[in-house]
């Protein structure tokens, strides 16, 4: 985690609140920024200027004013999040910052007169280019976090009073419309029975994904995701959900293009809303995809499924996973360890520097010809069952733009009620590939995060 953002983090409760969770993130060379309309304890303006990966932040009492004589206070408070810039909505009550959010202005902005503003203790020129904000202005600070935000005189000095735009920049809502939007998913058929024995009905799923969202969300957000749904329960007929009504605006949307010049939408988690919203809707096990919405053509991890002949014993499996780990750690590829709910383990690798999708094809592929060729009556690469019989089989192919893997957390639409498990590398001779179900999962959520270091 990027150091400046650990205070920000450690001021929200990501299962309650829809910001975004504080990541480290690359600035563009076009520097962006953003100000947000806080109606939260006091009314007031966060003014928010992207450096070095983060939002410099500013919290403006009177908002700003495009007369050069009225020096506003600016309170500096935390670095946010790059995504913060998208942010808009209610923070519940009882959060950190708790009110609505409206985007009241975003664009580009550039320093005047040096390439290095001194947020410590300096003064700053900068300018903007936004919809309702634009020219010269100025930052001076006069102690401890209290800066003044001052209109320079130029061709923009003369406008009308600013602050009469009251509505959102990017939706056109006012603050009470957006307040009146916040989230408010209500669970319909809490009482459908999902699994017979043991018996788990709808509401039980509903509140292990509040519950581990929190550990969930680091994994899955901003990932485009497939679903496995099973709007009948148990009995039912499960099937694969790629594309998404998104009736209720919960999930992002990414046009890709599919066959032909045809572009087609996929979609992605934002944050808690998301997650609930589709589990309302009766999806239950959650696929994600090996890149950021962001950047798709660039995986950021590679994942690897060790799938065994059904009279393998577990042993041997056991043995496969630590071979794999003993030729990933040849490579210095730091690798994490789940459960996969089923018959098998998952090993994931998380890329420090990312990669054509094309380059991890053949880095996985490579990996589990290695395991092949250096163990040949143990491990196969090829999928075929028939080439199975007494091995297990190295499963690369998922390493491919548009494949997909199960999140971690995420359920198992199998007999029981499995969890597809982050565990430590220490659990694996304790731990069954199918042994977590729901409850055992939210037990283990008391003890420290396996997979910490993931990123």
């Amino acid at each position: 985690m990027l150091k400046k953002l650990v205070e920000y983090n450690k001021k929200r409760n990501f299962t309650k609140t829809s910001e975004p969770r504080g990541k480290q993130e690359k600035s563009n060379k076009r520097l962006r920024f953003v100000v947000q309309h806080h109606l939260a304890r006091k009314d007031h303006y966060d003014l928010r200027l992207e450096w070095n990966g983060v939002l410099k932040s500013w919290a403006v009492p009177k908002g700003p004013s495009y007369n050069p004589k009225d020096k506003r206070l600016a309170v500096m408070v935390e670095d946010h999040p790059l995504s913060y810039r998208n942010f808009e909505g209610t923070i519940p009550k009882g959060e950190y910052g708790a009110g609505t959010v409206m985007l009241w202005d975003y664009g580009t902005w550039k320093v005047v007169g040096g390439t290095q503003p001194n947020f410590n203790n300096g003064l700053i020129k900068f300018k903007l280019n936004g919809k309702r904000l634009k020219g010269l202005w100025t930052l001076v600070l006069m102690n401890g976090n209290n800066w003044l935000l001052i209109k320079d005189k130029d061709e923009y000095h003369l406008y009308d009073d600013i602050l009469e735009f009251d509505t959102s920049i990017k939706t056109g809502k006012t603050m009470a419309e957006i307040s009146e939007n916040k989230a408010t998913i209500e669970l319909t058929n809490p009482d459908k029975v999902i699994f017979k024995n043991p018996k788990v009905t709808k509401k039980d799923i509903f509140n292990y994904y509040e519950k581990v969202t929190e550990r969930m969300l680091p994994f899955i957000e901003n990932r485009l995701i497939s679903t496995i749904r099973l709007p009948d329960g148990a009995g039912g007929i499960p099937f694969y959900k790629k594309h998404f009504e998104n009736l209720e605006g919960y999930l992002g949307v990414k046009k890709l293009r599919s066959s032909g010049d045809n572009r087609t939408d996929y979609y992605y988690i934002k944050d808690i809303n998301g997650v609930m919203q589709e589990v309302q809707m009766n999806s239950y096990e959650f696929h994600i995809w090996g890149s950021k919405v962001d950047d798709v053509n660039h995986a950021d991890m590679l994942v690897f499924d060790l799938d065994p002949d059904e009279n393998l014993s577990l042993s041997k499996l056991r043995e496969g996973v630590k071979d794999l780990k003993k030729i990933l750690d040849g490579y210095n590829l730091e690798s994490f360890l789940k459960t996969s709910g089923g018959k098998g383990y998952h090993i994931v690798v998380p890329l420090r520097s990312k990669t054509t999708w094309k380059n991890a094809r053949s880095i996985a592929r490579n990996l589990a010809k290695l395991m092949e060729a250096t163990w040949p009556d143990k491990y196969t690469s090829n999928m075929k069952k028939s080439k199975r019989k007494g091995k297990i089989f190295i499963d690369w192919v998922r390493n491919i733009k548009g494949a997909t893997s199960v999140a971690p957390y995420s359920l198992r639409l199998r007999k029981k009620a499995t969890v597809s498990m982050p565990i430590k590398w220490s659990e694996l001779d304790k731990v069954k590939p199918d042994e977590i179900t729901i409850d055992k999962a939210i037990r283990r959520l008391k003890n420290c995060d396996p997979w910490k270091n993931f990123r």
